[in-house]
């Protein structure tokens, strides 16, 4: 599946929704045939419309045949609720942007662009959304709804977190899934974008997590990175600042005298995520900012033929 080209091609548009109709379409074309049964949703017959009904079903080709209306039927009008989480806290506005790079290479961005990816096939799809946004506060909740009004309020609130912050944001990690996980009463694919930058117990931070499974719900951790200089340390050898996006915190020193050491403990952090996530059967993908949407589009495809 070819999306950098769709991503190349589609880049100079400014707005979101058409933005991730473009690779939802990109994506969908390199499918070809498609082994996700389900992926859109299967045609299963037609019935007389009766006057009242909404017309939004009408066949009008059958109707230019028959000079009558029908209306088509679907095997599932709505078959999943998904509920989308954004960590929008300040280390998540990392890397600063040059003016010619895309904003789906900042980690916020690239979370914005596949929450707003994983909306647009949804709502193909006729399935609900909600969406969630916390960082330092819980800043934002909707519970999951198909209308095309909640479709739109939510690409609002995702365009609005482009916005770099005025004010260093931490992450509350912890407490506010556990709110999220209480508000989540009916049996959903949860999605969650972060970096995973807490300085809170591990054990805590996933107990959090285990608590979004309760009522059998589903979680999908997209762990959100810039691969070069977050996972790798990947920079030149000449004295650097280095700030804590978070706590304003300062250190100053050579990059070369800590690569190893570094690379080393970031390699043992992901790990360990991966394996901790595997024991509390959540789903762990880590995804590199700037990357395709294809693992995407392509995790959320397999967990919900998964999820019945």
């Amino acid at each position: 599946m070819k999306i950098e080209s769709e991503i190349e091609k589609v880049s100079s548009f400014q707005h979101l929704e058409m933005l991730a109709n473009q690779v939802v379409e990109g994506f969908i074309s390199g499918m070809h045939k498609s082994p996700f049964h389900g992926f859109s949703a299967e045609f299963a017959e037609h019935k007389v419309y009766n006057a009242g009904e909404s017309t939004k079903h009408i066949d009008w080709k059958l109707f230019a045949k028959t000079d009558r209306l029908y209306t088509k039927r679907f095997e599932e009008e709505t078959n999943l609720r998904c509920h989308l989480i954004v960590d929008n806290s300040s280390s998540m506005h990392y890397p600063e942007l040059k003016s010619n790079q895309p904003f789906y290479e900042k980690k916020i961005g690239f979370a914005v662009l596949a929450s707003a990816v994983l909306m647009n096939i949804l709502k193909k799809q006729r399935d609900a959304v909600g969406l969630s946004v916390f960082s330092n506060s819980y800043e934002y909740y909707a519970p999951e709804k198909g209308s095309d009004r909640h479709h739109r309020m939510l690409l609002n609130k995702l365009e609005q977190l482009l916005e770099q912050p005025k004010v260093k944001k931490s992450t509350d990690t912890i407490t506010y899934l556990h709110q999220i996980a209480e508000k989540m009463h009916r049996r959903s694919m949860i999605i969650l974008f972060t970096d995973m930058f807490q300085s809170e117990d591990d054990e805590k931070l996933f107990n959090a997590l285990q608590h979004l499974k309760h009522n059998k719900h589903k979680v999908v951790l997209f762990h959100v990175v810039d691969h070069e200089t977050e996972l790798k340390f990947d920079f030149d050898n000449t004295p650097r600042k280095f700030i804590d996006l978070e706590s304003g915190e300062e250190v100053s020193i050579f990059a070369d005298n800590v690569k190893l050491e570094y690379e080393k403990r970031a390699e043992a952090y992901f790990k360990n995520l991966a394996l901790t996530c595997a024991k509390n059967k959540i789903k762990y993908v880590p995804v590199n900012v700037g990357d395709n949407f294809g693992k995407i589009l392509t995790t959320y495809l397999v967990e919900k033929q998964n999820f019945g």
